[in-house]
């Protein structure tokens, strides 16, 4: 074990982000921790591998990280003990039953939604996958997650979801439910001092780019924009260096490894030293089989999802627009 150990709150102030924003690092298991008692550490090695995985710099280590975390959700980002986690492996979704109901999606959103139906539904294992939305859907057809979320842009027909999940499960009806809308756009510095206000900005030879995953909205987003304005991905420096989650991607750019990435205005929110640039509103909605729509635990989803005490919660969080907040949009 390393002679340097280091608690949230000092992480926080390397990376330059808030201390509940590494909680949630250690909660996906994107940063390993320990516990002493009530307390969490960070040895420093593990925080220069995390450091280093970011940059790019390690690809075992990026691999490693990129792997899909499930966990139970037990708190939220903003709760001052969460769950300790290391990095699991994936979940055996052969043994999914109908005492389990697995979630995909990474909005910190939906560790407050599982925390409501852990209250009605003690005898269940609510889990969570930390994946994408086209890996969320695929799962959902091949019978491997129960929810998935999705804010997956078609510039076709400058609709949201419904075109893709159509697409991605075919034969197999499901409904779509309006979780939140939340504002996407750029991370820059402090300042924008590189004045980076539109999508063609990203293909000026001074700005560094820090991209998200294949299969997550906001690369689709990126990609169809992309496309739209005849810009080739290789005239984008950093289009091919990627991070996992909206938080890592603002916590590059404040820590002046990108001079942008694209994410949510909420992640901006909890990042010190970057500014937001609103470019695009996107829809977040849930995703369930047709099929399961009359089970308890579904139908309390639907109930929690439209109650005043749940929408007032998320609405106190900042960031989202909670308007449609459990409106069914469409069955596909």
């Amino acid at each position: 074990m390393s002679d340097i150990a280091y608690t949230p709150e000092e992480v926080a102030n390397i990376l330059k982000i808030s201390k509940f924003t590494v909680y949630e690092m250690i909660k996906r298991g994107d940063l390993s921790a320990y516990r002493i008692g009530r307390k969490y550490r960070i040895e420093k090695a593990d925080l220069d591998r995390y450091i280093q995985t970011s940059k790019g710099e390690s690809p075992a280590a990026s691999t490693a990280s990129s792997e899909p975390l499930l966990n139970p959700s037990t708190s939220t980002v903003t709760s001052s003990t969460p769950t300790p986690i290391s990095t699991p492996a994936p979940y055996n979704t052969s043994s999914i039953g109908e005492d389990s109901l697995v979630i995909y999606g990474q909005d910190v959103v939906l560790d407050i939604l599982t925390r409501h139906l852990e209250r009605q539904f003690p005898h269940i294992r609510f889990l969570r996958q930390y994946s994408g939305s086209l890996d969320g859907l695929i799962a959902l057809y091949r019978g491997n997650a129960n929810v998935a979320t999705s804010h997956l842009w078609d510039s076709d027909n400058n609709e949201y979801n419904l075109p893709y999940v159509r697409r991605l499960m075919p034969g197999h009806p499901a409904i779509v439910i309006n979780l939140v809308y939340r504002m996407e756009g750029f991370h820059v510095a402090k300042g924008n001092p590189k004045n980076i206000k539109t999508w063609s900005d990203l293909k000026r030879p001074n700005v560094r780019f820090i991209n998200r995953e294949r299969g997550s909205g906001a690369r689709v987003l990126l990609d169809e924009q992309l496309r739209l304005a005849n810009i080739p991905h290789h005239q984008v420096q950093g289009y091919e260096d990627e991070e996992m989650s909206h938080m890592a991607v603002a916590s590059r750019v404040a820590r002046g490894e990108a001079d942008v990435g694209l994410g949510i205005e909420k992640a901006a929110m909890q990042v010190d030293s970057i500014d937001f640039i609103p470019l695009h509103q996107e829809r977040y909605d849930l995703v369930i089989r047709k099929e399961d729509m009359d089970k308890p635990q579904f139908q309390a989803l639907l109930s929690i999802l439209n109650s005043g005490s749940f929408q007032n919660e998320i609405e106190g969080l900042g960031g989202y627009d909670i308007s449609d907040m459990g409106k069914i949009i469409g069955e596909v």
